[in-house]
């Protein structure tokens, strides 16, 4: 084999390697739910263990409501364990998750009609419309709270992004969006939470 071969042929190892490692975490995923689908009602925990978090994270700051934030979460997992059989695999099954999550908030804000909740920017509440003088201000409560008073479509794609740490691209699988309107709703989504989140612009910093 001459050198030319040789270094053809580390080139392709290596590649075959580096896919393989991008592909890990997905087929960890795959692996579970072809043995659930196969009876297995083991690698639905594990299934369960693995997302819960993040899905419960998503659901509250979507809410921004604590009071329900386990309950939708045990909702979302009970409608993947009865679909988790018509998962097609062309997708990770983290984007097929938070398509039901998101799509569950919904269902509850259009149920409990709490739309309204959600303030409008210029507008501001009584909590953030006085200066608070303690030092020992609940900087994440605060911007919590915050966040709770985006529109949805501001807010999940930037939790989606700034909390859970999902590249634009992911985020557009997720929600069936463009690139770019991503892009913009998270921006506009920042640029709101400044406005908000202005008259504690000291604290933060700091």
């Amino acid at each position: 084999m001459n050198k030319t071969t040789k270094e053809s042929s580390k080139k392709v190892k290596t590649e075959d390697t580096n896919n393989g490692t991008q592909k890990n975490a997905k087929d960890d995923d795959y692996v579970l739910i072809k043995q659930f689908n196969m009876g297995e009602q083991k690698a639905f925990t594990l299934l369960v263990q693995k997302h819960k978090d993040k899905v419960r994270n998503l659901v509250y700051l979507t809410l921004g409501d604590t009071d329900y934030v386990d309950d939708i979460s045990q909702d979302v997992f009970i409608n993947v364990y009865h679909n988790l059989k018509n998962f097609r695999f062309d997708s990770k099954f983290s984007t097929w998750l938070y398509r039901i999550t998101v799509n569950k908030c919904r269902d509850y804000l259009r149920k409990k009609k709490v739309r309204s909740i959600f303030v409008p920017i210029n507008e501001r509440g009584k909590e953030f419309s006085v200066r608070a003088h303690s030092e020992n201000i609940d900087i994440p409560g605060l911007i919590r709270k915050a966040i709770a008073r985006l529109p949805e479509k501001l807010k999940v794609p930037l939790v989606l992004r700034d909390i859970d740490g999902f590249s634009y691209k992911e985020i557009a699988e997720k929600l069936d969006c463009e690139v770019g309107t991503i892009k913009s709703r998270i921006f506009r989504a920042r640029e709101s939470l400044k406005i908000i989140l202005e008259p504690y612009e000291k604290e933060l910093r700091g």
